[in-house]
């Protein structure tokens, strides 16, 4: 049985948020990986998958040892929260390492970080689509002294969709795994499951990939097995709207599209056209807002480039 242990963290108010998460421990030394979910606490796939590869694992298959949080953001779990930590509606994946005095979201990534991610062999963030997402399955990992690395994980995860951050520019500084890689530990994020759906299916994707990227980095017994083909990007370019309007995908996540090509178009409240929103490259969408309701600059679009 694996040691159950709470990661605290300060308040507001004064009180203490209690994070629980899991420790297995090997008979036989070796690597340690850490398997986070639940950044974003309504990526429900993302979480399930955590919580079923702890009540499955067989602690006497461990070699090393397996930190596991399934619920990182339980502020934004209970509140149903897309995105941001409820208290100051900030994204927790934009603010690692964090700081022990700036912003709430900074102080429980200053915790998280410091406490869960650093000090790891190995890192995987799982997430899916959330709750106004729609998304194509795929890993991200960071340009960085430990890419090569990051890489084959992303590999041996098994997703057929792969983009590499560049570290000029980055699309998303901040993340678990934009930190982790830049202090030496390789990491990956895995997306599977969309519009914060409970999907079995999402959840056993992230459960196999799981698995098999444990092995892959001998930490858990057995073979990994060989993937199938896998695609692999280099960088992202993320659309976002330049007012708010209503939001129309002209695409299902996916979709390979031409420099040029229309992704969607923004209506305003009255129904009448405001604007057009076309690929600035080639690529394919690996995900996108479903919801109709965007804000001046909401995310429309991830385009992952070719």
């Amino acid at each position: 049985m694996p040691t159950r242990k709470v990661l605290s963290i300060p308040a507001p108010d004064g009180t203490q948020i209690s994070i629980p998460y899991f420790e297995f421990v090997g008979s036989d030394p070796g690597p340690h990986l850490t398997v986070i979910a639940g950044i974003h606490g309504a990526e429900y796939s993302s979480i399930a998958a955590a919580r079923k590869f702890v009540a499955e694992l067989d602690e006497n298959q461990v070699i090393g040892r397996i930190t596991v949080m399934p619920i990182v953001n339980v502020l934004a779990f209970w509140a149903r929260a897309p995105f941001v930590i409820p208290v100051d509606q900030q994204n927790l994946n934009r603010a690692f390492p964090g700081k022990p005095d700036g912003s709430f979201t900074d102080i429980y990534a200053f915790h998280v970080f410091e406490n869960i991610i650093k000090g790891s062999d190995y890192l995987i963030d799982l997430h899916a689509g959330d709750i106004p997402e729609a998304l194509e399955p795929f890993t991200i990992f960071e340009e960085s002294a430990v890419e090569a690395m990051s890489l084959a994980m992303a590999k041996a995860f098994g997703l057929k969709h792969i983009v590499r951050q560049r570290a000029a520019g980055m699309v998303v500084a901040g993340s678990t795994s934009a930190t982790a890689s830049a202090t030496g530990i390789p990491a990956i994020i895995a997306e599977s499951g969309e519009n914060g759906i409970l999907d079995p299916v999402a959840v056993e994707r992230h459960l196999v990939g799981l698995r098999n990227m444990a092995r892959f980095l001998g930490v858990l017994s057995g073979e990994a097995i060989e993937v199938g083909e896998t695609i692999l990007y280099d960088g992202w370019n993320w659309l976002r709207a330049e007012q708010p309007g209503w939001w129309e995908p002209a695409h299902p996540t996916g979709a390979v599209v031409k420099s040029g090509e229309l992704l969607g178009t923004m209506k305003d409240l009255w129904g009448d056209h405001l604007c057009d929103i076309t690929a600035p490259q080639d690529g394919t969408v690996l995900f996108q807002t479903s919801s109709p309701a965007v804000i001046a600059n909401g995310i429309l679009v991830g385009l992952a480039l070719h």
